[in-house]
């Protein structure tokens, strides 16, 4: 990414600001794993910021959104990262999972926001005024900030579950669906970290 297309996040941003001061960019990371609590971030840039290098999670090395992570929470005005829970996730669905920790990370924010962009074509239930964004983490710097923090936090977390579930290899893939994952979910079975719903037609297949 060039200087030229990161200023056109945080431009983007601008643009939202003159009719909205306050924004908050809202992004989620493991809709599609089948293992692992799913995340969201939510984060608060004040006008004149800049991070060099910014974007969307996806397009960055980890060791680049390491380093952004620091200095994301460091310029941050405010920011939260939330979770919801693989047991959430098996009862209400990942869709509304997401939602929910969305809304969490909303919330945890502890300022009020006149307007909160949102990654993706649908829409948490928040207290303020929201629009979605499509591909909005490419778009929008405080989108693109969220969704770093919300990647990076739950990377984090699926090498702690590789830790206490070594036989998943949970730091190769970070529980998305890989073969040697669903070779290792056929020779193991699910374990308390797998999203039974996610699993129904492997094990059955299986």
């Amino acid at each position: 990414m060039t200087a030229i297309e990161c200023k056109d996040l945080f431009e983007y941003d601008s643009a939202v600001r003159k009719d909205h001061p306050v924004i908050c960019g809202i992004d989620e990371a493991g809709r599609g794993p089948l293992a692992g609590d799913v995340y969201a971030a939510a984060v608060i840039f004040d006008e004149g910021v800049f991070i060099e290098g910014l974007n969307d999670s996806k397009k960055l090395s980890e060791k680049k959104r390491e380093k952004l992570f620091d200095e994301i929470i460091a310029k941050a005005r405010a920011y939260c990262i939330a979770t919801a829970s693989v047991e959430e996730i098996d009862k209400v669905n990942i869709l509304q999972a997401t939602f929910l920790a969305m809304k969490r990370a909303y919330d945890g924010l502890g300022e009020s926001v006149d307007m909160a962009l949102v990654d993706g074509n649908r829409l948490p239930a928040l207290d303020c005024k929201a629009e979605t964004v499509v591909k909005g983490d490419g778009l929008s710097a405080s989108i693109a900030a969220a969704s770093i923090l919300a990647k990076v936090s739950r990377d984090r977390y699926m090498k702690k579950l590789a830790e206490e579930y070594p036989q998943y290899c949970f730091e190769k893939h970070k529980g998305y669906g890989t073969k040697l994952h669903t070779e290792l979910i056929l020779e193991h079975g699910a374990s308390p970290v797998h999203r039974k719903t996610f699993l129904k037609k492997l094990l059955k297949d299986g």
